[in-house]
C-alpha cells in the first residue's frame, strides 16, 4: 500500500470555499468602490429639488387657471357690452322721439304766441324762465317780439333781453365764466 495522505472530501470542499472566499472578497470590494455613495441630502436639499421640478408644471397649471379666468371675465364684459349698446339704442330712438316732439310742440307753442295778443303773451311768457321764454320771443317776427317784451315787467324784460343778445354771441359763455369762476 502506498501512503498516501488521507484526505477527506468534506475537507477539500471547506478548502475550495474559503479560497474561493479569499479570491473573491477582493474583487468585490473592488466592485463596491466603484458604486457612488449614496449622497446624503437635507430635508431642505430634497424640497428645493422637489419644488424645481415641478416649477414648470406648477407655471403652467397656473397660466391655464389665469386664462380661463380672462376667458370668464372677457365673457362677463362682453355680455355687459351687449346689454350697454342694446340700452344705447332704446335711448337714441327715446331721445329721437322726444326731440322730435319738441320741435313739433315749440313750433306749435310759437304759433300760439304769434296769435295771442302782446299784453297777454307777456303776461304767460314773464311766468317763464328767461332762457325758454328769450327762446320763444327769438321765434317771433321782430314786430310781435317788441310789443311782447314792451308790455312785460321791466326786470323780466331786461333778463329776456339779455338772454336773447347772449344768444348771438359767440364770446358770451367766455364772459360769463371769466365773470363767475364758479
Amino acid at each position: 500500500m502506498i501512503n498516501r495522505p488521507v484526505f477527506n472530501h468534506g475537507f477539500i470542499r471547506i478548502a475550495v470555499a474559503a479560497l474561493t472566499c479569499i479570491a473573491v472578497a477582493p474583487i468585490s470590494g473592488a466592485l463596491a468602490e466603484d458604486k457612488p455613495k449614496p449622497v446624503v441630502k437635507t430635508a431642505r436639499e430634497e424640497i428645493k429639488a422637489f419644488c424645481g421640478n415641478i416649477a414648470d408644471s406648477a407655471r403652467d397649471q397656473r397660466y391655464l387657471l389665469q386664462k380661463s379666468e380672462l376667458e370668464k371675465l372677457q365673457g362677463q364684459v362682453d355680455e355687459r357690452i351687449a346689454v350697454l349698446e342694446k340700452r344705447k339704442t332704446e335711448y337714441e330712438e327715446w331721445l329721437k322721439k322726444r326731440n322730435d316732439f319738441l320741435k313739433q310742440a315749440e313750433g306749435g307753442l310759437v304759433d300760439i304766441y304769434k296769435k295771442m295778443k302782446p299784453d297777454a303773451a307777456a303776461l304767460q311768457l314773464e311766468q317763464l324762465e328767461p332762457i325758454l321764454a328769450s327762446a320763444i320771443i327769438m321765434k317771433l317776427p321782430p314786430r310781435q317780439s317788441s310789443l311782447i317784451l314792451s308790455e312785460m315787467e321791466s326786470k323780466k324784460a331786461a333778463m329776456v333781453a339779455a338772454v336773447m343778445s347772449s344768444a348771438g354771441d359767440r364770446n358770451s359763455a367766455n364772459r360769463t365764466k371769466a365773470r363767475n369762476p364758479s
